[in-house]
């Protein structure tokens, strides 16, 4: 969760009533009774899902991506004689 010193702005939002209350519902206990809270978690929760998101299909494209394979190839080729060293893979 951000620091509670971080500069605030005030921002006034139409909820419909049935989310806001199955939001309240879901929520932790200690979020139920402040939807300040609840909101600023659940904005939190969103942009984290969509960095991770954002980061696995960034991931993705590099691992289809020819050149990125090539070098990969490249360097398992370099590490390959160390299969070989007689130790445990754990």
């Amino acid at each position: 969760m951000k620091s509670s010193r971080s500069p605030r702005i005030r921002r006034s939002v139409a909820l419909p009533r049935s989310l806001v209350e199955e939001a309240t519902r879901a929520a932790p206990r200690e979020l139920r009774d402040n939807l300040n809270r609840l909101v600023i978690a659940s904005l939190e929760e969103y942009v984290a899902r969509r960095q991770a998101a954002a980061f696995e299909e960034a991931m993705a494209h590099m691992a289809n991506d020819p050149a990125i394979r090539q070098q990969i190839t490249r360097i398992n080729g370099e590490f390959e004689s160390a299969l070989l060293d007689g130790l445990h893979n754990d």
